[in-house]
């Protein structure tokens, strides 16, 4: 079973987050999460196996531009994770659709969603799930 995630879910969608996240703290997924789940422009996914959380997915309306793209919003899957004993039984499949599903809802045209270059896994599962490469990109920074 898929589900919305409510506010009393914060705890629950923390003590994933922080495995996918792994350079934030539950403190700081805490925050972040508590304002975004009240925002309409926001939802969070659970997926369930009798009755036990084993999975979640962020999605994001973006209206700036997010590459490749050519419509405003943009549904952008924001992260995505299953707890690794239960993966590979479609439960991120079914997750991903409900993301989409609720980006079409927003009258999103497209859907997007980003990984890093080093992540195989990732970026065999966005394959996987139809996405195609719009570009790759590496980021820079300097202090000043």
């Amino acid at each position: 079973m898929v589900k919305v995630a409510e506010k009393q879910d914060i705890n629950i969608l923390v003590n994933m987050a922080v495995q996918l996240y792994e350079n934030s703290t539950k403190k700081e997924l805490q925050e972040e999460f508590c304002e975004d789940i009240l925002n309409d422009n926001v939802k969070f996914f659970l997926k369930y196996e009798n009755n036990l959380p084993v999975g979640f997915a962020q999605v994001n309306l973006r209206f700036d531009y997010v590459e490749g793209s050519a419509t405003s919003p943009v549904g952008y899957l924001e992260g995505i994770w299953i707890q690794e004993s239960f993966r590979r039984k479609g439960y991120a499949k079914e997750l991903l659709q409900e993301c989409e599903k609720w980006a079409k809802s927003k009258n999103c045209k497209e859907f997007a969603s980003d990984c890093e270059l080093s992540n195989k896994n990732s970026h065999n599962f966005h394959k996987a799930m139809n996405f195609k490469e719009a570009n790759k990109i590496i980021c820079f920074i300097k202090n000043i």
